[in-house]
């Protein structure tokens, strides 16, 4: 009864402030003139990823469960793009691939890009050789990760200029100023993380129950309680009308995930990470890169309406991450 009601406490709290986050990181959006893909993937998704980064740290220093950090990570990114289904389910009438701006296909290549490496080097990972007790491939994941950040920022900043120069635009919070907006987001930011730190040990505890295997958990259970915070930064922004913040933030939470498993590699001593991992986390890989390449296809096409409760390629990643859980289970 405690560890439910500790689970739903902490869960109250994350909504709150987590719609919260989304207001102010859209005023900071437009204050500094970053845009809101680029506050979304920086800003947000290092906040909302943080859960994920604790875990996996612990993970492997404390806990000793390699497969515990693989699966929340890469759990978290199939749950990520899950979420993209979530939001779609918000609109009624047209599909959020159709209104996202297609600035976010390119933080969407950088994932699968990442997310191929890590399939790779765990099929391959005999024939790797390791840099002292890391994998090659976390260096790569980590200069990968600024490249993107520094591109994706650059890009925005074109984006917005020639936007100015057709229209201007509306201010929508002339009445708060930068400081009053940074301070709150830093104040909220604070919250979240302190909550969410209590979910993965919540979910970890509920999941023992079960009696289900280290790979599973990690991905699914462990996953879906780290991944919280994104749910609900991301439905907030939807209500207010801040799409693109919201895909912003899912996608770069993804990239900084990925970011987090070379945390990880270096924390865990032992050895190259993903050598001891099983090999059961492709699964989870590959899903991932198969739901982010229908996210890609659905930006690129941009259907101006919908048939069904969800869009096209919505249904697409459902059905791609309830496949995912089959084999999991399957090969547990």
């Amino acid at each position: 009864m405690l560890l439910w009601l500790s689970f739903f406490a902490c869960t109250a709290v994350i909504v709150y402030s987590g719609a919260k986050l989304s207001k102010y990181g859209d005023i900071i959006a437009e204050k500094t003139g970053l845009g809101r893909a680029w506050v979304g993937l920086v800003l947000l998704a290092s906040v909302t990823s943080l859960p994920e980064l604790i875990t996996g740290i612990s993970s492997v220093t404390v806990a000793g469960v390699p497969n515990i950090a693989v699966g929340d990570v890469l759990g978290s990114c199939v749950f990520n793009m899950l979420i993209l289904a979530v939001l779609d389910a918000q609109s009624r009438i047209m599909p959020i691939s159709g209104k996202a701006h297609q600035g976010t296909i390119l933080s969407a290549a950088f994932v699968i890009l990442l997310l191929s490496t890590i399939a790779l080097s765990m099929l391959s990972k005999k024939y790797l050789t390791p840099l002292g007790w890391i994998g090659p491939y976390s260096l790569f994941f980590i200069f990968v990760y600024f490249l993107a950040m520094r591109l994706v920022y650059f890009y925005e900043k074109r984006q917005i200029a020639a936007f100015l120069k057709e229209k201007s635009i509306q201010m929508k919070y002339n009445d708060i100023s930068t400081k009053t907006a940074v301070v709150n987001y830093s104040l909220n930011a604070v919250f979240v993380i302190i909550a969410a730190t209590f979910l993965p040990e919540i979910g970890k505890g509920i999941a023992e129950m079960t009696g289900l295997g280290q790979t599973f958990v990690g991905n699914i259970f462990i996953a879906l309680a780290t991944s919280l915070p994104e749910l609900v930064v991301s439905l907030s922004a939807v209500k207010m009308d801040a799409l693109d913040l919201a895909v912003g933030n899912l996608f770069g939470s993804n990239l900084f995930n990925i970011f987090i498993l070379a945390i990880d590699d270096i924390f865990y001593i032992k050895g190259p990470l993903l050598s001891f991992a099983e090999q059961n986390h492709i699964f989870s890989a590959l899903s991932a890169i198969a739901m982010t390449g229908i996210v890609i296809i659905g930006l690129t096409y941009r259907a101006e309406k919908k048939r069904l409760f969800l869009a096209w390629d919505s249904l697409g990643i459902v059905f791609v991450y309830i496949v995912n859980i089959m084999l999991l289970y399957m090969s547990r």
